[in-house]
């Protein structure tokens, strides 16, 4: 009875401590597969992230590739328009009667300066000589203006008086005194500034260039001004209303 009582008690106290046991090696064992889940958990969100940002690193790789392809072919783009823009200023050549019209215009204020050279060193009127010094000064702005022109646009100027201003220059030297100052105003202020001013009205019809217009449109008040001036001094004057 003694011995079964205490076989009891020993089997209680088994028991008890095999019941601990278990529990400390489930609460172990639980703590074991925690912690290989995490690592786990870690390690699948550290692949998920991975995998995120190599997909970011891709995207935006592929994005920045992309705005920069776009951004260098709008620099292209705009480069090549620049280039295009450019050139087609650059090359721009005038039409025939724009080259005519700017021809006519630097022919005109040639020999206007040349004769008014001679108007200013063989006149005997003050009023002639006087005359003479604006057509210079007048005339030698206006040719500055059209070989600046001709220069921009390649127009190629005359470099010397035509044949018809050659001879007047040629009479108007071999003369002096009154006789020179009635055949001056005759010819070089009056004849002359009629027929540029018929010139100039006829180029500026068939002129296309804006620029070409423009200098036109300043020679016309000039000439206008001058044949205004020679045809009242030649009215005044006898025998210089020839080629009035």
């Amino acid at each position: 009875m003694q011995k079964n009582k205490t076989l009891k008690g020993l089997l209680a106290v088994s028991a008890v401590a095999a019941m601990f046991s278990a529990f400390g090696v489930q609460a172990q064992t639980a703590t074991t597969s925690t912690n290989p889940n995490q690592a786990g958990k870690v390690s699948k969100d550290g692949a998920m992230d991975n995998t995120n940002s190599t997909g970011m690193e891709s995207r935006n790789t592929a994005s920045g590739m992309t705005h920069g392809a776009m951004q260098s072919g709008s620099t292209a783009a705009a480069g090549q328009t620049a280039a295009g823009g450019s050139t087609a200023a650059t090359g721009a050549k005038l039409s025939a009667a724009d080259q005519k019209a700017v021809k006519d215009m630097a022919m005109a204020d040639m020999a206007e300066v040349e004769t008014g050279k001679m108007a200013v060193s063989k006149a005997q009127s003050a009023e002639v000589k006087a005359f003479g010094q604006q057509m210079i000064d007048d005339h030698g702005q206006a040719l500055t203006k059209v070989q600046a022109l001709a220069q921009a646009r390649g127009v190629t100027l005359p470099t010397e008086l035509d044949a018809k201003h050659k001879a007047m220059a040629a009479k108007l030297e071999k003369m002096s005194g009154a006789d020179f100052d009635k055949a001056y105003m005759a010819n070089a202020g009056v004849k002359d500034h009629k027929e540029v001013h018929a010139k100039l009205m006829s180029d500026a019809k068939k002129i296309k260039d804006a620029d070409v217009k423009a200098l036109a449109d300043q020679h016309m008040p000039v000439v206008e001004q001058h044949l205004k001036a020679a045809q009242q001094m030649a009215s005044t004057k006898s025998g210089t209303t020839s080629g009035k």
